[in-house]
């Protein structure tokens, strides 16, 4: 199986490189090679390389810079996966893609279900959707995979901005009234690996079905308990001066950004287990992988 991987270079596609490799061939791009931000060199970059399948890892993700360029995420998050499916189906490939539960408003008393009315608050929400619905209208064979609160051992993520802070800072404050499944890269590339390879086998047989699935961690925290097992992993191993003695919890509006976040960000994995049949595991056993990889770096 040849597998081609967009956005090499950030944290899922990263990880993609390693979970994908007993797969078959991999080829993994990184912007230069792949450019979501000119959707029409996608068609002719599919045709190229002929792949079995294509894992969509790139993507404009810097949700507060979207609010004030809408119109360049939606390029990247929106436009450019339309012309993926269209590739995708033009040359028989399955397409996996990411999306994100900033689709929602965050306004449920339950975990999200697939079904679910969506209504982002954002201009990243409105964009990931936009991808979502584009990939299904061009049809083929696809999955859209819904995650959350995504962090890992490379990037710019929580996880590493909370070591640095903890290095530097005798008290923290972090938002509590928001609640999601902290969700590493190396997680989700790990289930990706399996997701392909079970996809692969059913459009063998013929009994393959394209959908849109929730896949994240399990178990839910809200950002101040994420940032409380960071601080308290760091302590514990020794592998970093921590400074931090307090984790002060607060409100959103006590920590105001330019795009609103939804206050549930918990998705209902239920549909993904029944057809996947896969492990998830919970958020704290992810952390202390993740910790183990930035460390080992």
């Amino acid at each position: 199986m040849k597998v081609l991987v967009t956005g090499r270079n950030g944290q899922v596609g990263w990880e993609l490189r390693r979970s994908l490799a007993p797969l078959g061939e991999v080829i993994a791009l990184g912007r230069d090679e792949a450019d979501l931000a000119r959707p029409e060199t996608l068609g002719r970059l599919v045709a190229d390389v002929r792949p079995d399948a294509i894992v969509n890892a790139a993507a404009y993700t810097a949700v507060d810079q979207a609010e004030t360029e809408e119109d360049a995420a939606r390029i990247i998050n929106g436009d450019a996966l339309g012309e993926l499916a269209r590739a995708a189906r033009k040359h028989g490939a399955l397409l996996i893609h990411y999306s994100t539960d900033y689709v929602f408003d965050g306004s449920s008393e339950r975990p999200y279900i697939e079904s679910d009315v969506v209504a982002p608050l954002n201009a990243y929400g409105r964009t990931k959707l936009e991808g979502e619905r584009a990939i299904e209208a061009v049809g083929g064979e696809w999955l859209t995979l819904r995650t959350t609160w995504v962090y890992g051992a490379r990037g710019r993520n929580f996880l590493r901005t909370m070591l640095r802070l903890a290095a530097e800072r005798e008290q923290l404050r972090v938002v509590a009234d928001q609640t999601g499944a902290p969700t590493s890269a190396r997680l989700i590339a790990d289930l990706t690996a399996h997701v392909l390879a079970q996809a692969q086998r059913e459009r063998g047989t013929g009994s393959f079905e394209s959908g849109l699935f929730h896949m994240t961690a399990a178990g839910g925290t809200t950002w101040h308990g994420f940032a409380r097992a960071i601080i308290e992993a760091a302590r514990a191993s020794q592998q970093q001066p921590v400074k931090t003695t307090a984790v002060e919890p607060i409100g959103s509006d006590a920590y105001p950004t330019p795009a609103r976040r939804p206050r549930n960000s918990l998705l209902d994995n239920g549909k993904f287990d029944g057809r996947f049949k896969l492990h998830r595991l919970d958020w704290r056993d992810a952390l202390e992988l993740a910790l183990d990889d930035l460390w080992a770096r």
